[in-house]
């Protein structure tokens, strides 16, 4: 499955590499392709990889593809749900960042060849699975800009992420009061604590990095059956805010004082008012967001 209009259209080309290659080592027998036509369509799709003839699952294209088709995926029985994996073509890439995959698709493909099986977790926000990054607040005003500065300028990775941050840092460092009851994680199993306060971004994650590469959480593991945690207290002035944003592409924020951790198996969270949210850099828009870890969910292809 192949996402054409990744990377301003470079998707399609990178779809014929990889279709001509898999069907080369495979056999062309062995390969089905499927190019996606519309927004959605890449769940429709997983969502109907045929029982008993679908092994595994390949998505070609961004963070945004890899989202659906992980959540077509989980509606399938898990006893007949394929393995997933992924070549990325896209912007940030980071759930194939976690994988280890290269973002060269002859080498992602070579890595398939060799690939482990992992058993890896998801995050789950008002039903909605997520592979690596819910976020809300100044990190998710980011993830959402990228989109529209992506569209307008062609600028890909870190560079846009960067860019987009320091827009958004000096123009909408805006506050949000939350309460957050978590479960599990560092209180212990079946115990609850609570957090409340003001923010300026608070993020959950299943993997390190969001952004390109920012290591936003950079002990999270897709394999041990929590989300972890992030949040900034507010007030900051923009150049606090910055330097902390800056130092979270090397992990160097997680020492800064206002930034703290959390680990929990699931948590309900509330603000005052809707705050900027984004999942696996989608929109998500809601009042009030239940979220959770689904442990050993989904089979996926590890570099």
């Amino acid at each position: 499955m192949a996402n054409p209009a990744a990377q301003r259209g470079n998707g399609a080309q990178a779809a014929d590499i990889a279709y001509d290659l898999l069907s080369e080592w495979l056999g062309a027998d062995s390969v089905e392709f499927v190019l996606t036509e519309r927004s959605g369509h890449a769940m429709e799709i997983a969502s109907q990889a045929p029982i008993g003839r679908c092994d595994t699952l390949i998505a070609l294209g961004g963070d945004g593809v890899v989202h659906e088709a992980v959540n077509g995926l989980m509606q399938l029985p898990a006893e007949h749900r394929p393995r997933f994996g992924l070549i990325p073509v896209g912007s940030g890439n980071d759930y194939a960042r976690t994988l280890g995959i290269s973002e060269s698709v002859p080498d992602a493909i070579v890595q398939f060849l060799d690939a482990h099986e992992v058993v890896a977790d998801l995050g789950c926000c008002n039903g909605e699975y997520f592979t690596e990054t819910l976020s809300f607040g100044l990190d998710a005003a980011i993830a959402l800009d990228t989109v529209e500065r992506r569209k307008r300028t062609g600028e890909q990775g870190t560079v846009l992420y960067m860019k987009s941050g320091i827009d958004q840092l000096l123009h909408h460092l805006d506050t949000y009061e939350y309460k957050a009851q978590l479960r599990g994680g560092d209180a212990g199993e079946g115990e609850e604590r609570v957090l409340s306060g003001k923010m300026h971004m608070f993020a959950v994650q299943v993997g390190p990095t969001y952004g390109g590469g920012f290591r936003i959480c950079p002990e999270a593991s897709i394999t041990d059956g929590l989300l972890d945690i992030c949040y900034a207290e507010a007030p900051m002035n923009v150049i606090e805010a910055t330097v902390k944003f800056l130092s979270a592409k090397n992990a160097h924020h997680t020492k800064w004082k206002k930034i703290f951790f959390e680990r929990a198996s699931s948590l309900e969270l509330e603000f005052d008012r809707r705050p900027p949210c984004q999942i696996d850099g989608e929109p998500h828009i809601a009042d009030s967001y239940s979220i959770s870890v689904a442990p050993a969910a989904l089979r996926v292809l590890h570099a």
